[in-house]
């Protein structure tokens, strides 16, 4: 459909009918998040948006690795395979825009949501993130970039503003959406979080400036869900669509006859009572302070009618608006005349192979799986008897709570694997389980999910026991984050540090498989033969971690660094985290993660992207060429062993001495490579221009004049050839 045609289009709709356009509703069938009811009569159909990134949040679906866990594989074709099965899932259930990617770099390393972004390193997301797109899009639906920008906490994300300079915001927070929105994205989410003061549901600055003007993005800017707070101020900040638009009761009616009989009756707004009594009641019990307020809603609804009948508001804006979101069915292939996205148009529904996402799924937990340590232990042989110990070892971490749960079609459980490849298996809980969280919880939730997981047969002595009789000891700990707030502490929760310990002192054979959401303490490193980081593996977890325990070779490498304590990390202090009088300042700047740990030279756990493996790689000579943009690396790569391996060749980019304080080192490119035994490969490296830039308030992306090494890696801090190329 021509621009011309989409005029025509809106110009026959009565303003009515536009309102419906930019203003979600509830799914009439309750199992789309939201939904646009369409202009039957113009024949633009109804359109509905659904939870990811992790799976389709609509009844039973394929639960993927967490996307941190795509991060670790550092394989962008991994991740475009994962979005096309996702993307396919989303089509065969009658959605169309997938609301996802998550793209918020890791700055908190407690942060609640860490396990839905891919990493703390910009390049790293960015590469992810254009994967991840694309393969959504191959499958013949929308995909959403989220949450734009600067979300990266969840304590008080529903209100605190974040004080972040040009410089950090451009190098570090935005590589993500520009790579999402290069890569085709059709939408783009906005954050609950404030900007330099201003709301990003209605940031001129940052959504008309940057994602419009500057990366010429023209698809559909929607708000996250009860993030808008001004009609006007969101009309002009660049908002297209506000989401959901309808209060809870009206979103969740269509699943409940309670809630569609109240709904009906409106007893609050027909005694006059605003806001209404059950929403009160949700404020004082339910609500807190990492939830938005849910309440009021629909500011494109009435109020944005009566701001067109007063003039406050420009009937030609609203045009615009709902242009953008006819664009978003264009791009679906939802209009006649459209034009359709390479993977089929959202009239189709693709068939869902779910033995093959299953499979996927699993490949891509073994890809993510970082094996921290191993003193020879591992791989297995399937001769030991083994000892499965941890709270929730005969369930499947499938993910976190919030908006990206799934529900699994399948799951395989640690112990189910294990049991089918053991010569033995015996199997103690040790501690009480962790309880898994779920979006909305009451402040009185932490109470009710220990009680959940108070179990009879949670005996650490029993445990202990256990692991003496046995071979190998394989203990299973694991976090429970969820969106809407965050971790306490890097400290596991309950007593499973202790019960680690407990076990490694009985049995010096003790493997620790540890699924977190993100960085975690370990006090126990020391005294255990090898520990795995499986983060949230999805569905196929047990299949996978036996994958990885009998020899498949573990391909993932950190997307974050790991900390001894909180206090290592460059955001630590109430000033910077979780911020003070509702502002969260981030003074450190561009020294994030690796990059601040350089800086104070501070010794991390593990540093950003190590990661052992089954192989033995070595690394030859490389060389360097000038290519159209940047630099080509050609890197030597042999693999030593007897047996496969996949190894992450990492470059980075360390610069010269220049006007401004500069990382000691960046990401600069990387590539995955898979060798068979005795192979040898020259992996070519891209290191772009941009990865030689910093940004100028005045200048813009600059590159400093002078010699800069290129650092060929196994990690931030495993340098295994250095070079230097003159840069202009």
């Amino acid at each position: 459909m021509t621009d011309g045609e989409r005029d025509r289009l809106v110009a026959e709709m009565t303003l009515e009918e536009k309102l419906g356009l930019v203003r979600g509703h509830a799914d009439p069938a309750g199992r789309a998040t939201g939904a646009l009811p369409g202009v039957e009569r113009l024949g633009v159909p109804p359109l509905r948006l659904v939870d990811g990134p992790m799976g389709v949040r609509d009844g039973r679906a394929t639960a993927f690795p967490a996307t941190l866990a795509l991060g670790a594989s550092w394989d962008p074709a991994l991740a475009r395979r994962v979005g096309a099965a996702l993307g396919a899932e989303a089509r065969a259930k009658g959605h169309h825009v997938v609301l996802g990617p998550g793209l918020n770099v890791i700055r908190v390393p407690t942060c609640g949501r860490n396990f839905e972004y891919p990493s703390e390193d910009p390049r790293l997301t960015a590469a992810v993130a254009a994967a991840s797109v694309a393969g959504i899009r191959s499958a013949g639906a929308a995909a959403t970039a989220k949450h734009f920008v600067a979300n990266n906490q969840e304590r008080q994300r529903d209100g605190v503003s974040v004080v972040v300079d040009e410089r950090t915001l451009r190098e570090l927070y935005l590589p993500g959406f520009r790579a999402a929105v290069a890569a085709g994205a059709e939408a783009v989410m906005t954050a609950y979080n404030r900007v330099r003061g201003r709301w990003m549901s209605e940031h001129t600055e940052l959504v008309e400036g940057v994602l419009r003007e500057e990366w010429g993005f023209d698809g559909c800017v929607v708000s996250d869900w009860w993030g808008t707070h001004d009609t006007r101020a969101a009309v002009e900040g660049g908002l297209d669509l506000e989401m959901p638009g309808v209060s809870p009761l009206e979103l969740y009616a269509p699943r409940s006859h309670l809630l569609r009989a109240l709904v009906g009756l409106r007893p609050s707004e027909r005694a006059g009572i605003d806001p209404p009594v059950l929403w009160r009641a949700y404020d004082a019990l339910v609500g807190d302070e990492g939830q938005p307020d849910l309440y009021p809603a629909a500011y494109f609804g009435d109020r944005l009618r009566r701001a067109v009948a007063s003039g406050a508001v420009a009937e030609a804006a609203v045009d615009r608006k709902v242009e953008r979101v006819l664009g978003l069915y264009d791009a679906l292939g939802l209009l006649d005349g459209a034009g359709k996205p390479s993977g089929g148009s959202a009239g189709e529904s693709p068939t869902v192979d779910a033995d093959a996402h299953h499979d996927l799924a699993r490949e891509a937990a073994v890809r993510g799986t970082v094996l921290l340590d191993n003193d020879g232990l591992l791989p297995l042989s399937g001769a030991e008897s083994l000892a499965v110990v941890g709270p929730n070892a005969d369930a499947a971490k499938v993910g976190g709570g919030g908006s990206s749960a799934v529900t699994p079609a399948r799951t395989v459980s640690p112990l189910a694997a294990l049991r089918e490849r053991a010569s033995g298996v015996t199997f103690e809980r040790g501690v009480a389980r962790v309880a898994e969280p779920s979006l909305f919880d009451p402040p009185w939730a932490g109470t009710v999910r220990r009680l959940r997981g108070a179990t009879t047969d949670a005996d650490p002595d029993a445990a202990v026991a256990a692991a003496a009789d046995a071979d190998v000891a394989v203990v299973v700990v694991q976090d429970g984050a969820t969106e809407g707030e965050d971790r306490d502490s890097l400290a596991l929760p309950g007593d499973q540090d202790a019960l680690v310990a407990a076990v490694a002192a009985a049995n010096d054979r003790t493997v620790v498989v540890c699924r977190s959401s993100g960085p975690v303490r370990m006090p126990w490193l020391d005294d255990v033969a090898a520990v795995v980081a499986t983060w949230y593996p999805g569905q196929a977890d047990g299949a996978a971690l036996a994958d990885v325990l009998y020899g498949a070779d573990p391909g993932g490498r950190l997307p974050v660094t790991f900390g001894r304590r909180f206090a290592d990390y460059p955001v630590a202090g109430d000033r910077r985290y979780p911020g003070v009088d509702g502002h969260v300042h981030y003074d450190e700047g561009v020294f994030v993660g690796y990059r601040g740990f350089d800086r104070v030279g501070v010794d991390p756990l593990f540093p950003f992207g190590h990661g052992r493996s089954y192989a033995a790689f070595a690394c030859g000579d490389a060389s360097a060429t000038p290519a159209d943009d940047g630099w080509r690396l050609d890197v030597p790569v042999a693999n030593d062993a007897d047996r496969a391996g996949r190894e992450v060749v990492q470059v980075y980019v360390s610069p010269p001495d220049g006007p401004v304080e500069r990382p000691a080192r960046t990401l600069g490119g990387f590539a995955s490579v898979e060798l068979a035994a005795g192979e040898r490969e020259r992996v070519s490296v891209s290191v772009p221009r941009r990865a030689f830039a910093r940004y100028d308030s005045r200048e813009g992306w600059t590159v400093d004049p002078g010699e800069y090494d290129l650092l060929v890696a196994r990690s931030s801090r495993d340098v295994r050839e250095r070079m230097s190329v003159t840069a202009e």
